[in-house]
């Protein structure tokens, strides 16, 4: 420090900003990128300063530091007996030094430490001396500009005066953004949203409200703001920031994915299953391939992941991705293979390997918001058995970490006993970005020498896909999977165009996955006794009625209080005594599905 301090003109404040420099490294706080702009701005700065207040001109110096150098100097000159400087005005000489040394700060060129304004000019100026405004426009695909794209959607209506809720908000601009609203990249103090104080500060948008019910507006200058950047952003390269979750089209005669498999009736037994004959790919015909979810960003580097998978040797195909944050695929290396074969479009087989990522701040809001239940709601019904949660532990302040530290683990806890889903653990997303690549190189080598089946999409709809999956994959291990990596026995798979059309039908839900939903929001109802109760009743409708009817029986002449032990006991009656705890359910789930769904509240002493 001392040695730094001697080559330096401003040794004593040099070694203050260091200080607090040092300690907001140590406390990983926001002020860590203002003090090292402001350390190395005047450790290289050749003027000497006899105040605080005259560093404004400096970059890295605003108002509140010096605030605090001038504290600390009082202090210094107090316990040393020296006399406190004045306030003086930094010469003339010194601020065309500062300014050819490229040092100087936006505010020190432009207004003199005692408030009157220099008559220094700029590229730009008007003229007489003064320098001009230049409006703010937003960087293409960051934060202010996908506010602005959203407050001026056709949501938002052509007056301008519709006012949007910050949660609206984040969903129509989060397409026309590179960083995430709601979480903050690695190394971070802010999200995409915080962009918002930009805008408001230069009257882009309005805000009204409290604390709790906010709502924003585009001014007239948001306004203009926004036509201008729907210009620049006009023709095909709007249309991708509109859609961005829709894989581009070779062939616009070729009808889309998600109406590529149909619905199809209901299956009720393995008789209306069709018999199928699957295409057999041989071994060396196909490459394994990295496919990453074209969302997957680092700090808003777009390409991060893809870069430094390339440079570990496992190149990815980028694409949005309907459902997980990578999979793995089947790439022919005759691109029509699989048309020849079985009339199979394209030339990509999903295989049985998908991998949800998940930070720990994401985590957190994901099992606040019901996501995470809903994910793993849609990974069970994708058809692939290797489902791996990756769960990067960086991201997260140290209070925040304590708070829901037990929630955390509860989730990863059940993700991996009740799930029975894969859960690896990393501490920053390189770490993630080496075990994608090993994944992907273990694969390889696994499928160098295995066949692979695939299953015509012609024969799919997306009421028999997983029964049928199910039905070949139990004729040929007995309902379960190959015990170790190597097993020779052949898997089975359906195309990337099939799959993602299936997963892309999430959001139509049938009767029968809804009511799973419902009985999956009481406390203890698994995905496993979920199923059970589904099974013995099959719909809401039935399970209400299963209810009713039980206030009519049992001998008593509907003597209430009979009435609401027996539906309180009733699915635990039923289904109290099946073969294993996960499928079983236990006297107070059962109590507690009947106050649910038939009112039948405890008694009260």
């Amino acid at each position: 420090m001392a040695a730094t301090a001697d080559c330096c003109a401003n040794p004593l404040f040099l070694e203050w900003v260091k200080e607090w420099w040092d300690q907001a490294k140590e406390r990983n706080t926001m002020g860590v990128l203002a003090y090292k702009n402001a350390y190395e701005s005047l450790k290289a700065c050749p003027i000497r300063f006899d105040h605080p207040d005259q560093l404004l001109a400096l970059k890295g110096f605003g108002p509140k530091t010096c605030s605090r150098l001038m504290d600390k100097l009082v202090q210094h000159c107090m316990a040393n007996d020296l006399p406190v400087p004045t306030k003086k005005r930094l010469p003339r000489a010194s601020l065309d030094r500062i300014a050819a040394t490229g040092r100087g700060s936006a505010a020190g060129a432009a207004e003199a430490p005692d408030g009157g304004h220099s008559h220094t000019t700029a590229t730009g100026s008007n003229g007489n001396g003064t320098r001009k405004r230049k409006p703010y426009v937003p960087a293409l695909r960051q934060g202010g500009y996908g506010i602005i794209m959203a407050l001026s959607s056709s949501d938002a209506g052509p007056d301008g005066r519709h006012w949007l809720a910050k949660a609206r908000i984040i969903e129509l601009a989060q397409p026309h953004c590179d960083t995430s609203y709601t979480v903050k990249p690695p190394g971070k103090f802010y999200t995409a949203w915080d962009s918002i104080k930009t805008l408001l500060e230069k009257d882009l948008v309005l805000e009204r409200g409290g604390r709790s019910a906010k709502r924003y507006t585009l001014t007239e200058d948001g306004w203009d703001i926004a036509n201008k950047l729907r210009h620049v952003v006009s023709g095909g390269q709007e249309q991708r920031l509109q859609q961005p979750g829709r894989p581009p089209r070779a062939d616009p005669e070729e009808p889309p994915l998600e109406d590529l498999v149909p619905d199809g009736p209901v299956v009720t037994a393995d008789d209306a299953l069709p018999d199928v004959e699957p295409i057999v790919l041989p071994p060396g015909s196909f490459s394994v391939q990295l496919v990453l979810d074209v969302r997957e960003r680092v700090t808003g580097q777009r390409t991060y992941m893809e870069d430094e998978l390339v440079k570990k040797g496992a190149p990815p195909l980028v694409r949005a991705l309907s459902l997980g944050d990578a999979l793995w695929v089947a790439k022919c290396h005759d691109p029509d293979l699989l048309r020849r074969c079985g009339g199979a479009e394209g030339d990509e087989v999903v295989l049985d390997w998908i991998v949800e990522r998940k930070r720990q701040d994401d985590l957190i809001g994901s099992i606040k918001d019901g996501r995470f239940r809903e994910q793993k709601f849609r990974l069970r019904r994708c058809g692939l058995r290797h489902v791996v949660y990756v769960i990067e532990e960086s991201g997260l302040d140290p209070d925040t970490q304590h708070r829901y530290e037990e929630a955390m683990q509860s989730a990863v806890a059940s993700t991996q006993v009740v799930n029975g889903y894969f859960v690896k653990k990393t501490h920053s997303v390189d770490e993630t970005i080496g075990y994608l690549a090993k994944l992907t190189q273990m694969l390889a080598r696994r499928y160098a020498h295995q066949p692979l089946h695939v299953i015509p999409t012609a024969a799919l709809t997306a009421q028999n896909y997983l029964p049928l999956l199910q039905k070949l994959r139990d004729g040929q291990h007995g309902g379960r999977p190959p015990a170790g990596l190597a097993a020779p026995a052949p898997e089975y798979g359906i195309t990337y165009a099939a799959f993602a059309s299936l997963t892309s039908k999430s959001e139509t839900l049938t009767l029968r996955d809804v009511f799973l939903k419902m009985l999956l929001c009481t406390r203890g109802v698994t995905g496993e006794r979920a199923l059970e109760i589904q099974t013995r009743w099959k719909t809401p409708y039935a399970f209400v009625q299963a209810f009713e009817q039980l206030e009519h029986t049992g001998g008593d002449n509907g003597n209430p209080i009979q009435a609401r032990k027996r539906k309180r006991a009733m699915v635990f009656d039923a289904l109290g005594g099946l073969a294993g705890p996960k499928r079983k359910v236990p006297k107070a789930v059962s109590e507690k599905l009947a106050e649910a769904w038939a009112d039948a509240l405890m008694e009260e002493a």
